[in-house]
């Protein structure tokens, strides 16, 4: 019953801006830690952003100065905007809760495709 919904990517060009957007059912997003990874073909999962439950927010080197996340806590949604969009950020995006008993759930989207191409 806890599901975590991402929309928002699509196909861009280098400089470009996307809004993702997760939107949670079943848990309170703002009770959790909240986060945004990304995969691309041949690589690892890799963290991009998170948010936590106490507001505490890291981002990945690559994207830190370009990407902000946040939260809406009425909306029950946390957003990823991504601004200057380079080719290397090509990749699914998926949205991540941790929280829980002993902070040990953890729950995935099903993610959403951002592509950026010339």
């Amino acid at each position: 019953q806890v599901q975590l919904v991402e929309s928002g990517g699509g196909l861009v060009q280098p400089g470009e801006s996307l809004r993702l957007s997760c939107a949670a059912s079943g848990i309170i997003a703002g009770g959790y830690n909240m986060g945004w990874y990304r995969q691309a073909p041949g690589k690892q999962r890799e963290m991009v952003a998170v948010i936590s439950a106490g507001n505490t927010i890291n981002y990945d080197d690559s994207v830190r100065g370009r990407f902000t996340i946040s939260r809406d806590i009425p909306k029950n949604t946390v957003y990823l905007q991504m601004n200057n969009l380079k080719v290397e950020d090509t990749a699914v995006y998926s949205c991540n809760a941790r929280g829980g008993w002993f902070n040990r759930d953890t729950y995935w989207g099903q993610g959403t495709q951002v592509t950026v191409a010339s």
